[in-house]
């Protein structure tokens, strides 16, 4: 490509990003989203959301007025609860949601996310103005989702108590010289989510708060998991473990899955285990973490088996 060819590549693209600004009667979204520079209502009034997870549960926090989304994946009960209660609408499978389910609801936003939902933006933006947005920190995602919405003050009130409870928390922590363990049970494998720069949002708290983790579980690097078999087991050698049964989206079998595990030698070897400060954990929050309720309830285990811990 030519010098000329590039910069008029470049002006045309400046000048497209201008005038779609300039003629945007609402809002004008550019950063972290699938497809930008997206115009959206100032104050969107029937908002779908595709993503029945983290997206939802903010938009729940606040306060926003959603009308459908996809009930498959939904675990956690207090999410649930408030879905049925607002009567949104079931939108099927959150990875192919009901197209026709939502034009017929005529929103005037739609909300998901970039990495799963991308394929089907060219139909979901014929229905209404819509924005996927990329993945982000969990904080992040609910300022973002507080300016897509118009609850920026909600957001910030929120997010002003959560900072203020984790900094005690994190204070409280420098006088306990220990390192914490993290593990989920599930059919014939264990999942360890780590403490690094792309840390899955419930292990993110647990930095923010000022527990340490063991050097099999902190990494540099973007990895959010780690699979270890039962002879790896043994790097979990924190003086606190925390673990999660987690057998599928039913919890019928989670107290099946936790014996077999917490019966077998190799688990009974490990350093917390064997000093009785290894704690089961509620499966909703840490492994469907939908916003401050739950890191919360990530803040509430810190304080019970972590600083209480003697």
């Amino acid at each position: 490509m030519s010098v000329l060819r590039f910069f008029l590549t470049l002006f045309t693209f400046l000048l497209t990003g201008s005038l779609a600004h300039a003629t945007c009667q609402g809002k004008a979204i550019a950063e972290e989203v699938y497809n930008p520079p997206i115009c959206i209502p100032a104050k969107p009034k029937r908002i779908v959301t595709l993503d029945p997870l983290i997206t939802l549960g903010l938009l729940i926090e606040l306060n926003a007025p959603v009308v459908a989304t996809p009930y498959m994946a939904i675990t956690e009960d207090e999410v649930l609860d408030v879905v049925k209660a607002e009567k949104m609408v079931d939108l099927g499978n959150p990875k192919e949601p009901s197209l026709e389910r939502v034009a017929a609801l005529k929103p005037d936003l739609i909300i998901g996310s970039a990495e799963a939902h991308s394929a089907i933006y060219e139909q979901a933006v014929k229905i209404a103005p819509t924005v996927f947005f990329k993945h982000m920190d969990w904080k992040k995602h609910l300022q973002r989702l507080s300016e897509v919405t118009g609850r920026e003050g909600v957001a910030n009130a929120a997010l002003k108590a959560y900072h203020t409870r984790v900094a005690g928390i994190r204070e409280r922590m420098k006088d306990k010289d220990l390192t914490v363990s993290t593990v989920r049970f599930a059919p014939d494998r264990f999942v360890v989510f780590v403490d690094g720069p792309d840390a899955y949002a419930p292990f993110a708290v647990l930095r923010e708060a000022g527990v340490k983790r063991t050097a099999y579980e902190t990494v540099t690097d973007g990895t959010i998991v780690k699979r270890p078999d039962w002879e790896e087991l043994a790097n979990l050698d924190g003086d606190v473990l925390l673990y999660v049964s987690a057998s599928g989206f039913e919890s019928g079998p989670d107290n099946t899955l936790e014996k077999q595990v917490t019966e077998n030698p190799l688990w009974q070897l490990l350093p917390a285990v064997q000093a009785g400060r290894a704690h089961r954990v509620d499966r909703g929050p840490w492994q469907s973490f939908h916003g401050i309720g739950s890191a919360n309830h990530i803040l509430d285990d810190v304080e019970r088996y972590i600083l209480a811990d003697q």
